[in-house]
This record gives C-alpha cells, sequence and structure tokens, in this order.
C-alpha cells in the first residue's frame, strides 16, 4: 500500500483533503497494533494482518471502519482505496448518528475481549497440558512437519510446549510422539529454503507447506526464539544437524545483526534492488561459474538438477526425501563445504536487503535466551559473551530512572516498554545466569521483576496488562494469555516469575504466577493450544523440576556439572565466594572443608547438602 497508494499523488490528496493520516510502526508500538487488531476483528469478523488500516473519529481514536490491504484501483473483490476514502469520508459527513452509536457498540465488544479471558477456576488442572498437545498433534503435518497449511509459521511456542512434554510426567500418553514432532517439524525446517543454507537465520515464513519458499524477510525475535529451540533440541537428541543450524544461526545473529555497542537489530528486508528474494535466489549458470568442479555434487545436494523453484530462479533447499540430516549422513564431503562458503563469498558482493537497524528490548531480549541458551549446551563460551554485552547495552541504554524504554537508534532510546519487553528480559536474564552465574545479572533480574508487578499486575483479577500504570491513555488497556507470532507476555512472566521466586525466595512472585494462571486458566481451557506458553508455565507451577545447585571452587565444579548436564536438570554454578544471596537456592551455603557442595531442589525444598560425587550421581539417576 506504501508504494501503490501513499505514494501516489492523487490518493495522498484524497488521503490529505479528508483525513489526519498516522502511520504507525506496530514494532514500536505493539500497545496500539494489539487494540486495532482486536478491532478489526470486531468489525469483520476476519484475521487481522498487516497492513492494517483503520479509520477514527479524531477525539476518541475509536474505529468505525478499517481492513487489512486495499489495492489502489478496484480489482478481484477488493475495493480500490481511492473508493474507500471518498465512501468513509462520505458517512462520516452524513452519518454522525450511526457512527456515534457504532462507537458505543466497539468500545463495549473491545472491553468483552478482556473480559472473556478473565473467568476463573478454582483448580488448575494439569491435564489441560495433555489436551493442549493432543491438539497440537492432530493439527500436525505428517508430510512436511509444522502445523496447518500454507502460509507456514515456525510456531515457536507450540514446539517449545511438545519438548517439554517429552520431560513431562505423562500418565495417559506417549511423550516420545511430541519429540518425534519437534524433531521432524525443525528437520524440515532446516532442510528447506525458509532457512538460509549459505549465511544461517531463518526467514519469516513459508509461503508454501513444504517450506520450500519462504517471504524472504528476516526477523530477529523469530531467530531468537528458533535459536534456542534448536539448541535445546540438540540437547535432547544429540543430532549433529541441529548443532550445525545452532551454530550458523547464532553465526548470523552476530556477524549481521550486532551493532558495535552489543545491541541487536530488528530485520533484514525481503527485498534487494526492488525485487523480493534477489538476494537469495540463483541460476543454474552463476552457480557453475563460481563453483566449478563442485556443481555437479552441489546441484544434486541442493536441488539445482530440478526444475526452478521461484520465478525462473533456484532457491537453495535440501531435496525432499533425502536424508542427509541423519547422523550417519552428515559428512558432507568437502567439495560440497567449498562450493556453498564459495557462493556465500560472492552473494556477499550483491546488493544487499535493507537493514532494520532500530533495537528493540523484547526481540533483543529473545536473541540473548537463545544465544545463552546456545552457548550453554554447545559449551560455546563466546555466544554467552555476546548475550552478556547485549545485556549490558540495554542496561545502560534502555534501562532509564528505574524503567525500560522499548527502542533505541544510534545510542538513544525512546517510549515506555510494555508487558513483554519486561517479561522476556527477565526470562533471558534467567537463562544467562542458567549458562553463566553473574550476581549483577540476578540483581537485575530481580529490579525487573519487582518493577514487572508494581507497574503491570493487575491486582483485581490477576494477570499484567500490557501496558505499564503510567503508560499514556488509550481507548483499553489490553491484556492477553494467547500466543500470537511471539510467546504471550503473560505466560513469560508467570514462567519467569516461578524460576525466580524459586531463586531468591520472594513469595510475591510465587503468588502473581498463581494469580496469572488462575486469571488465564478459563481461556487455557476453552482452546488449549492457543496457551501453549501458558500451558508450560503451568506445568512449572504444578510440577516444579528438579534443580541442582553447585557452590564451590570454578575448576573443582567441572565434574559435578558434566554430570548434572547428562541427566538434563536445571543447575546453578555458584562460586563458592557469592554471598549476596541468603534466601531460598541462591542462599544455599558451601560447605567449609569441601570443594563443592550440591544440593537438588524441587521448588522451594532442597536435599541436605551433598560433599561427595559418587553421591551426587546416584541421586541424580533416581
Amino acid at each position: 500500500m506504501a508504494h501503490e497508494s501513499f505514494e501516489d499523488a492523487e490518493t495522498a490528496a484524497l488521503m490529505n483533503k479528508h483525513y489526519i493520516n498516522i502511520k504507525v510502526d506496530r514494532e514500536e508500538r505493539p500497545d496500539l497494533d494489539k487494540i486495532y487488531q482486536a478491532a478489526h476483528h470486531i468489525l469483520t469478523r476476519n484475521q487481522g494482518g498487516w497492513p492494517l488500516t483503520m479509520f477514527l473519529t479524531a477525539k476518541d481514536h475509536i474505529p468505525f471502519f478499517g481492513g487489512t490491504y486495499f489495492p489502489r484501483e478496484t480489482r478481484s473483490g477488493l475495493p480500490g482505496f481511492k473508493d474507500v476514502l471518498h465512501r468513509v469520508a462520505t458517512a462520516y459527513r452524513e452519518q454522525e448518528e450511526q457512527i456515534s452509536e457504532f462507537k458505543n457498540q466497539m468500545k463495549a465488544a473491545l472491553a468483552q475481549t478482556i473480559a472473556d479471558d478473565i473467568r476463573t477456576v478454582s483448580e488448575l488442572d494439569p491435564q489441560l497440558i495433555l489436551l493442549a498437545s493432543s491438539q497440537l498433534t492432530e493439527d500436525f503435518d505428517e508430510t512436511w512437519g509444522g502445523f496447518g497449511k500454507a502460509p507456514k509459521f515456525p510456531q515457536a511456542s507450540c514446539l517449545e510446549l511438545l519438548l517439554a512434554m517429552h520431560t513431562y510426567p505423562n500418565p495417559t500418553g506417549d511423550s516420545r510422539d511430541t519429540l518425534r514432532i519437534v524433531v521432524r517439524t525443525l528437520e524440515e525446517m532446516a532442510r528447506g529454503g525458509i532457512y538460509d543454507h549459505l549465511g544461517g537465520g531463518f526467514c519469516r515464513y513459508s509461503v508454501d507447506e513444504s517450506w520450500t519458499i519462504p517471504h524472504f524477510e528476516k526477523m530477529l525475535y523469530d531467530n531468537g526464539a528458533l535459536l534456542s529451540l534448536y539448541a535445546k533440541t540438540w540437547f535432547v537428541t544429540g543430532a549433529p544437524f541441529f548443532r550445525s543450524v545452532v551454530e550458523a544461526t547464532a553465526d548470523w545473529v552476530v556477524r549481521e545483526m550486532q551493532n558495535p555497542d552489543g545491541g541487536f537489530y530488528s530485520s533484514l528486508d525481503a527485498d534487494s534492488d526492488g525485487e523480493e528474494g534477489r538476494f537469495y535466489v540463483w541460476t543454474r549458470d552463476e552457480v557453475r561459474s563460481i563453483i566449478g568442479e563442485n556443481y555437479d555434487a552441489f546441484s544434486k545436494r541442493y536441488g539445482l538438477d530440478k526444475a526452478p523453484n521461484f520465478e525462473g530462479h533456484w532457491h537453495l533447499r535440501l531435496p525432499p526425501g533425502s536424508d542427509d540430516t541423519r547422523e550417519n549422513d552428515l559428512s558432507v564431503t568437502e567439495s560440497i563445504e567449498d562450493a556453498k562458503r564459495a557462493l556465500f563469498k560472492q552473494r556477499e558482493k550483491r546488493l544487499r536487503p535493507g537493514l532494520d537497524d532500530k533495537i528493540l528490548t523484547a526481540w533483543n531480549a529473545l536473541t540473548i535466551k537463545g544465544l545463552a541458551k546456545a552457548g550453554e549446551v554447545l559449551h560455546r563460551v563466546d555466544y554467552i559473551e555476546v548475550a552478556e554485552a547485549a545485556v549490558t547495552y540495554i542496561e545502560s541504554v534502555h534501562w532509564q530512572n528505574g524503567r525500560l524504554l522499548v527502542t533505541s537508534k544510534n545510542g538513544t532510546a525512546h517510549l515506555n516498554a510494555y508487558l513483554d519487553d519486561y517479561a522476556y528480559l527477565l526470562d533471558a536474564l534467567l537463562t544467562l545466569v542458567e549458562a553463566r552465574w553473574d550476581d549483577n545479572t540476578l540483581s537485575f533480574a530481580k529490579t525487573l521483576a519487582d518493577t514487572l508487578l508494581d507497574y503491570f499486575e493487575d491486582h483485581e483479577r490477576g494477570g499484567f496488562f500490557f501496558t505499564s500504570n503510567d503508560h499514556e491513555e488509550l481507548i483499553q488497556r489490553s491484556k492477553s494469555f494467547t500466543d500470537d507470532a511471539m510467546a504471550s507476555g503473560n505466560a513469560i512472566a508467570a514462567l519467569a516469575l516461578l524460576k525466580i521466586s524459586y531463586l531468591v525466595g520472594a513469595p510475591r512472585y510465587h503468588t502473581a504466577a498463581e494469580r496469572t494462571l488462575r486469571a488465564a486458566i478459563g481461556g487455557m481451557s476453552r482452546w488449549p493450544s492457543a496457551h501453549a506458553s501458558m500451558m508450560q508455565a503451568l506445568m512449572e507451577y504444578t510440577h516444579p523440576p528438579r534443580v541442582v545447585v553447585l557452590r564451590g571452587d570454578v575448576e573443582e565444579l567441572k565434574p559435578w556439572i558434566e554430570y548434572a548436564e547428562t541427566r538434563g536438570v536445571r543447575r546453578y554454578s555458584i562460586p563458592r565466594n557469592v554471598a549476596k544471596w541468603s534466601n531460598d537456592l541462591c542462599g544455599r551455603v558451601a560447605i567449609e572443608g569441601h570443594p563443592v557442595t550440591a544440593y537438588l531442589c524441587r521448588g522451594h525444598t532442597c536435599s541436605l547438602p551433598i560433599t561427595r560425587l559418587k553421591k551426587f550421581q546416584q541421586l541424580l539417576r533416581q
């Protein structure tokens, strides 16, 4: 619409004659996006999307008409934008009474979207987790992985739940099936064209069900979430293919998305030189001229021996049905690796897609978590250090006067942060202290948790509003428990608050998490699979996992850490000399005269101190 309408002189003249025109960056103002997407659904009963075009009354900003894409001229059953502009302006002048009545109905309907989510249920039933898993299993695409038909999105939150189900006590189902769904989906995604086989990282979604042709935009938030998911899945399966995907994606983030001060940029455009995908696709002649004698092996491996798959060009993917990702077939020939390096080097000379260089707190948090998890399970200290550098950037630029800001560019931040910013960053910091203990990181996490409760909690009904209690006044203070393109902020807040409550022994964190689950449980009961992230919080609440706390000298801790890793338990390795924390897991002390002291904990309850490695190993096997 920007090219067709907003930049068209005739259309722009109509817009300026009849309207005050406001273009909103939905990534900087998700508070507005959430409100008007909900209003669009009320108006049309259709799913929303972008571009979103809403017509509001000037004094109160309440919408009375809207839609998503309008072409410049009427075509294919869609009204032309110029015609829409004329008709809405006429209705605004001539139907004031009807519009006023409709606005009252809209206000009531928007209020009901929040009320519907706040039906409290007394029992927090873990059986809902099985219902969510069952729904996702039914929607699973057995042929190509993922869920549903085209266009197909990664849906990382759903896959995170199913992966967690693999370790969750499941008396009525088979958790091996949930792992199968995760593994199959992640394999097919990383084999397909949604994954960049030369440079690493994932595009936003696939336009087809086989993951072959993506919308070529690369978003930071997708890659942060997928980095964590692939790292966890590699840890569970040990499949080398997944390790290679983790490392390539992490390397792409560091190479192309990190700014010199440590933060991460937001996205790479789909287009370059005015054409979508041009940066990524090839002709056979191009590839043959670049890689020479390696062409035959490479073309067979990446589909150039088949018909073109994108507008007369080839977009690289591993062919369907081949078995190259399996562990016993992972020894890719050096000739193919040479070819990939040569093609990547040549691709770097092309006109690059545009970079959105704003730095968003929530998206950075997802990436910090992904890098921290990748660094932990792959023993890549460099990834942990990159994550720590990003935290330093956020704390120095986005944390001002005891509050978070949403976005920055050129070192200047602005806009009051939202629930997602606080919840995701809190979750990322807790993941980072698992990867490598740092007292200051945990202190920052506790401050974030306190601020979250002080400014966002709904003290009457439970849960958290999307905007703070001192945010600018909008027509709705939204609150949602369902996942969308990213995990629900309420769910991540509940999950992170439970974790930090166990760590530092603050009852108010645990209470706030429980109240959030109780506020959400009505919606969770009606639409289990739409609340995948909230189901993970319910899992953490109803069945806290085993946690290992290790205290001792860094070198002495290594064999203890290595064995804890083999058992797949969450752990905190706290140096002997850290004495700041005195409560709960953090307060478990090192016993004098022993190089290492270990505790096995569940929730707020811990074992007696364990000072012998063999005893520790024996208890972990139970």
